[in-house]
């Protein structure tokens, strides 16, 4: 099945903006907790290229002037490259590898670079904009190492899902945000599912899963993503309150593993990933996931700060049992309680209770030297879905 003209969408907390001040800065509480200082004298990303695909890339931000590479964008995908008509795009572009200049956000890895993508999702005015498989495959075939990927649909493009399989064969590293939608509808969101795409999750700073976000056995990491800043519209005006979500927590992610791949430059995307599986923040045994937080809370600096950190192999899938298997999701009738929590020794590989798309997660009790970082978050990791549960399973088709 193929989806319709227009049926991605970007993925949004959709919670009521309120405008900011100008110190939109001081609303990114993960900087601190990631230790992003530490970080930046190892990495900040440069040499790093960043696809970002999405509403399109504002290049005349503050944080964003000289970030910009529109001339890396062919010609035959570039319409609406530099014309975000909704600020989700730039606000991606921003958590990224913004500069923070003029108060802007601040990006996570300000060394990396972007090369803005505007496709055709569902609420794209301009009909004419590059199809999602398009834009991948340009991307696959320019030299981005990594694909942002802030969108999501619940139906199967087979289009795509090439695509998908093309970047990888191209060495590309893909994340893609896994879905905000537990509350209601709660399906398996695609790119975030497909083979070869790093399904992000979000969360607060606390370490609790966001009650909207979308939980199932594609969810492969979490980032932060709660009570974020944002732009607010196309007009770039002004930063709005409580942004964030699993879209947040991708661009997050990603600009992670440009962190990683700028102080390792001759490692391959299967040996940057495995990094970020390894050292990620987690209560379980590692080689377990989550089906809210899949193997853990990203926390690059664990792999900047240790020289002698073994990659593993360059060859080798570290999700090769994920991009090996089914998808399989929950539909829940009831809405997940805020307040409720699951222990982690429900959350080992086998376990198919809870299933839709992650948004993506934060870290909490984060020490100085980010040892601790997204660690030591015990049992409040997992948002309990209330009753009514019943298990979906979901082939990935292939082509």
């Amino acid at each position: 099945m193929c989806a319709a003209l227009g049926a991605f969408a970007i993925v949004s907390s959709g919670l009521a903006p309120s405008a900011t001040a100008a110190d939109a800065q001081s609303k990114q509480w993960y900087l601190d907790l990631m230790g992003v200082d530490g970080m930046w004298k190892t990495s900040t990303g440069k040499g790093v290229k960043v696809a970002v695909l999405d509403t399109g890339v504002n290049p005349d931000t503050s944080s964003l002037k000289g970030q910009v590479l529109s001339g890396d964008v062919p010609k035959a995908v570039s319409r609406g490259a530099t014309n975000d008509y909704d600020g989700h795009g730039t606000t991606m572009a921003e958590l990224i590898a913004g500069t923070g200049a003029g108060e802007g956000l601040q990006g996570l890895a300000p060394g990396a670079k972007i090369v803005p993508y505007q496709i055709n999702l569902k609420d794209n005015p301009d009909k004419r904009a590059p199809e999602v498989a398009e834009a991948i495959k340009a991307a696959a075939d320019s030299d981005a190492q990594i694909l942002s990927m802030s969108f999501g649909s619940d139906i199967i493009d087979l289009d795509v899902e090439k695509a998908v399989k093309y970047a990888e064969s191209k060495g590309k590293l893909m994340f893609a945000a896994t879905g905000n939608d537990s509350k209601t509808k709660n399906f398996i969101d695609y790119p975030a599912a497909f083979p070869y795409v790093v399904g992000v999750a979000a969360a607060d700073k606390s370490g609790k899963v966001a009650d909207y976000s979308e939980h199932g056995n594609y969810v492969d990491l979490a980032a932060p993503g709660l009570d974020l800043p944002r732009w607010c519209d196309a007009t770039f005006r002004a930063y709005c309150d409580n942004g964030g979500g699993t879209s947040s927590a991708t661009a997050i992610a990603s600009a992670s593993a440009a962190l990683i791949w700028s102080a390792h430059p001759n490692w391959t995307a299967n040996q940057v990933l495995r990094s970020l599986i390894d050292t990620a923040g987690r209560d379980w045994p590692k080689g377990e996931r989550s089906n809210y937080l899949g193997y853990g809370l990203v926390r690059p600096r664990r792999v900047l700060d240790n020289s002698n950190i073994n990659p593993g192999p360059s060859n080798t899938d570290p999700l090769s049992y994920e991009n090996g298997t089914g998808v399989t999701g929950t539909t829940n009738s009831s809405s997940p309680s805020p307040s409720t929590s699951a222990s982690a020794d429900s959350q080992a590989p086998n376990d198919t209770s809870g299933g839709s798309n992650s948004a993506a997660g934060s870290d909490s009790n984060s020490s100085d030297d980010n040892t601790q970082l997204w660690v030591a978050i015990g049992a409040a990791l997992v948002l309990a879905v209330g009753g009514g549960i019943f298990a979906v399973v979901r082939k990935r088709r292939t082509t």
